[in-house]
């Protein structure tokens, strides 16, 4: 039980670490109606990620850098969009301009995007979520994995509807202030996404593409016996 708290834990204290989810779940919070379409898209990036990983994908990922490379870098690049977006319309309180607005489904379907995508999240499943699978525990390898997925999606559930709804409570008599906000999010977007590309770009101009089949076996290869 042990490992389960632990990971609890380390899962909280990942999900409390303000970044690109932080900023969107904050966009779109301070708009009517769109935090709980918009958060449910980063709950189920969440889950495609943890799904990527529990089908063995995740080790194809692992041992053909250019994959990752791809995978990592079109991330950025759409982050690099959406924070654009954000930054130039950003949302307000007593935003009228329906015409405009996004649809639930866009909302939820960026949210998805913006965590499936962030470097983060597969940090967090590819080096973090093995480490708390124990072959000798009671409940299946199977089991475990559940367990953890219910632990994380709740920490992130509770956290990011949190933030999405105080953003509008806290800034709805202050319409300017919200704007601002909004602003300086879309900003914490872009600023990501770039140093996503620069990193990405920097890292294969030294190094290329080195694969790593014969590196030591990575603890994730215990997902592929499930």
């Amino acid at each position: 039980m042990n490992s389960f708290l632990s990971f609890g834990i380390v899962s909280l204290l990942f999900v409390l670490s303000p970044g690109a989810d932080w900023a969107y779940a904050i966009s779109a919070g301070i708009r009517n109606k769109t935090a709980i379409p918009a958060v449910s898209g980063l709950l189920l990036g969440h889950l495609l990620v943890i799904l990527i990983v529990a089908t063995g994908l995740g080790l194809i990922i692992h041992r053909h850098p250019a994959a990752l490379f791809t995978l990592s870098l079109g991330g950025a690049v759409y982050l690099l969009w959406i924070g654009v977006k954000i930054f130039r319309n950003p949302s307000t309180i007593s935003q009228t301009d329906v015409g405009h607005a996004l649809t639930a489904r866009q909302w939820t379907v960026q949210g998805i995007c913006i965590s499936a995508f962030n470097p983060k999240v597969f940090l967090l499943f590819f080096t973090i979520f093995p480490q708390f699978i124990q072959p000798t525990s009671v409940f299946s390898i199977s089991e475990q994995m559940f367990l953890l997925t219910c632990i994380h999606m709740l920490n992130c559930s509770i956290i990011y509807f949190i933030v999405g709804y105080s953003s509008k409570t806290l800034l709805h008599s202050r319409p300017q202030l919200a704007k601002k906000i909004s602003q300086i999010s879309g900003g914490l977007v872009i600023t990501i996404a770039i140093l996503l590309i620069s990193n990405q770009l920097l890292e294969v101009s030294k190094t290329g593409f080195v694969s790593t089949e014969n590196s030591e076996k990575p603890l994730l290869s215990k997902f592929v016996k499930i």
